[in-house]
């Protein structure tokens, strides 16, 4: 697979998205399918009620298009499971996250689905993607990265996976609160998995999948850095953090995901950090959780939150390439 077919499915997912976002955006509007907004977080973001949410329909729509497209174009022996499964999960997740979404805006209960309700989904779709990857005879065991050394986990795969995938989705989600956070800081991690999955020439299609959630992504960004005039809600979200995960285990990096995924933890550990903190002494160690708002309440800007948060994920996406190529 050459340079110009990973720039050509970047153009073509980054292109799909900027065109019919003009369209769908205001779709949305006369729907009134805007995002409500929690009156327990910083009442800076009150001005944002109203906003069309759902965006991340566009995102999916954009990836899934691209994908087939070019997996069709480069191979000779049609689409593989990989692609299949990959798509699989990213329309499970953006189902979910489309259902939470449509009860938040349509049926005006600001919390969406239940939390059981919700991790049921997660589960359920987590276990349906074992399934396939074990009737594929897929490989259980874990490799360290950079080294020679492997962990053959038999059944505790199954676990794994599960832990990744419902993890992954709910870090990601917990990462969209900023007008174009998660959007950014996506790109950048699917962009490291893509290039990866590239350099080992072992996954094409995985290559051309993240690569296409790239292009969706940065297309999004148009319309959704600050100030923004679209957020992909859960639809978005939900869909990007099981895919991202689902790459991660394609390409059997999973310990990687941690490391490129590292914004998403950093913003996960301050929900946990914070949930024990006052349940155990009463005291916030941040002044709001996740840790994006921490920032906004010390007074930086929304934009120097989600720039500052890009560039470490930059950092995160770096380290996690040498990790793979530089020590292997």
């Amino acid at each position: 697979m050459n340079t110009l077919t990973l720039i050509i499915t970047i153009a073509i997912a980054f292109l799909i998205t900027v065109l019919i976002s003009p369209v769908f955006i205001p779709f949305l509007r006369r729907l009134k399918f805007g995002q409500s907004i929690r009156e327990e977080g910083p009442q800076s973001h009150l001005k944002k009620t109203g906003t069309p949410t759902m965006g991340g329909l566009m995102i999916v729509v954009s990836i899934i298009i691209t994908s087939i497209i070019m997996a069709a174009k480069t191979s000779a022996d049609g689409i593989g499971y990989e692609l299949w499964l990959l798509l699989f999960v990213l329309g499970g997740y953006g189902l979910l996250g489309f259902l939470d979404d449509f009860i938040k805006v349509v049926m005006k209960r600001n919390l969406g689905l239940t939390s059981l309700q919700k991790l049921l989904g997660q589960v359920v779709i987590a276990l349906v993607f074992y399934f396939i990857i074990q009737q594929q005879g897929f490989s259980t065991a874990i490799e360290i990265p950079g080294t020679q050394i492997s962990w053959e986990l038999g059944w505790g795969y199954a676990v794994l996976i599960l832990l990744m995938l419902v993890g992954s989705s709910n870090a990601v989600n917990l990462t969209d609160g900023l007008d174009g956070l998660l959007a950014g800081s996506a790109a950048i991690s699917f962009g490291a998995f893509g290039i990866l999955a590239w350099y080992g020439f072992a996954a094409p299609e995985v290559t051309l999948f993240s690569l296409a959630v790239v292009g969706a992504v940065l297309g999004f960004l148009v319309f959704n850095a600050h100030p923004a005039k679209v957020f992909m809600g859960d639809t978005g979200s939900l869909a990007l953090g099981g895919a991202l995960a689902a790459v991660a285990i394609l390409t059997k990096m999973e310990i990687l995901l941690v490391v490129i995924g590292g914004v998403f933890v950093l913003e996960t550990l301050s929900v946990i950090i914070q949930v024990i903190s006052f349940k155990t002494t009463g005291k916030r160690v941040f002044k709001m959780s996740p840790l994006h708002h921490h920032y906004e309440l010390i007074g930086w800007s929304e934009w120097r939150v989600v720039t500052t948060f890009w560039l470490i994920g930059l950092v995160f996406a770096v380290l996690g390439i040498f990790i793979e190529v530089g020590l292997a």
